[in-house]
């Protein structure tokens, strides 16, 4: 009926709230049958870690005009009628324009997004407050055809040892599909460009010890059957499914972080709206103290700066960003060995 709804109590911070979820019983995901309502019921039991991944964050809300197979876009900017519990603040965008962007503070906040049909979360990598620093570094493990989650599980354990060399603590989660993000906490003190570099030097050396399984080729036609260093996750305004966020996928995963010696046995098909929060409620959160100790990236722009000078140059940026400094072409290598 048009005028079903329902009211689910939020906790939080502030005591409790409630939020009116319209169409309560609308189902999002058609092969579990899972609805709004029981979206809703997720983000409460894992509200505490969700908000502590994602809240006080610039983040865009993925939404869908009916289930995983409607229509979808992404909102940044608050739209009319949030509760004023729903802040924004003004970010500055790869164009240099500025805008406001939604910010997530505590679990109704994340349930009344679920209320505007929200289904994947992408927070930024810097705080809302200081959002041209970030204070995470991201690199995504996406594996590429004739390759799989299990083959992304040796690369994210060297990912950890370079890292590590580097001085920096890493924390692992999986994407919620097929592949796996590796997060290293850093002290906010360079910009995105920095964080970028940063990024491409820990790939670079991922890459010289594991030529066969890794590659940081931009051009798809390049890569092979590796797993790809998505570097340009870490560009400004670029974001992944952040932790605990659910995915719009068949059988409703969830991005879902795990200790290391999880990984071995992982199951990305495991980690659903529908386990994650007993999971959580019984082994705790595994990232629960992932930002108590910041690194440095000094390290990695030390590596940087020597593969410049051994003539390894800048990488490709995404296609709508504006021509970076150093840039090389951005032609498909196939494509431009036919230009005359």
């Amino acid at each position: 009926m048009a005028s079903e709804a329902a009211s689910i109590t939020v906790p939080g911070p502030h005591g409790d709230r409630e939020v009116r979820i319209s169409s309560p019983s609308r189902v999002i995901w058609p092969e579990p049958g899972i609805t709004k309502l029981d979206l809703a019921h997720y983000l409460v039991a894992v509200g505490e870690a969700f908000i502590a991944a994602n809240g006080d964050r610039p983040v865009s809300l993925q939404r869908f005009s009916g289930g995983i197979d409607g229509e979808q876009f992404f909102s940044k900017n608050p739209p009319k009628g949030a509760p004023d519990y729903v802040r924004s603040e003004m970010v500055v965008y790869p164009s240099g324009r500025t805008h406001p962007q939604l910010v997530l503070d505590e679990p109704a906040a994340a349930v009344w997004a679920a209320q505007m049909n929200t289904i994947v979360f992408h927070p930024w990598a810097s705080r809302a407050t200081s959002s041209d620093f970030p204070d995470q570094l991201r690199i995504d493990l996406d594996p590429q055809p004739g390759t799989d989650f299990d083959d992304a599980k040796p690369v994210a354990l060297e990912l950890r040892a370079v890292l590590a060399e580097a001085g920096l603590e890493a924390f692992i989660k999986t994407s919620g599909n097929r592949g796996l993000h590796v997060f290293a906490p850093i002290r906010p003190d360079h910009e995105f460009l920095d964080v970028r570099h940063a990024v491409i030097a820990a790939a670079r050396e991922l890459e010289r010890r594991m030529p066969r399984q890794v590659t940081t080729n931009w051009w798809k036609e390049e890569r092979g059957e590796r797993m790809f260093v998505d570097y340009n996750q870490a560009n400004r305004d670029r974001t992944m499914a952040g932790a605990y966020s659910p995915r719009a996928l068949a059988h409703a995963p969830v991005s879902c972080p795990l200790a290391w010696s999880e990984l071995d046995a992982a199951d990305p098909t495991a980690f659903t709206i529908l386990t994650v929060p007993e999971r959580l409620s019984t082994t705790g959160d595994p990232w629960a103290q992932m930002q108590s100790s910041p690194g440095s990236i000094e390290v990695l722009l030390e590596w940087w700066a020597r593969d410049i000078e051994s003539g390894l140059g800048e990488l490709p940026f995404p296609p709508d960003y504006p021509k970076m400094p150093g840039e090389p072409p951005r032609v498909q290598p196939s494509r431009a060995k036919k230009q005359p």
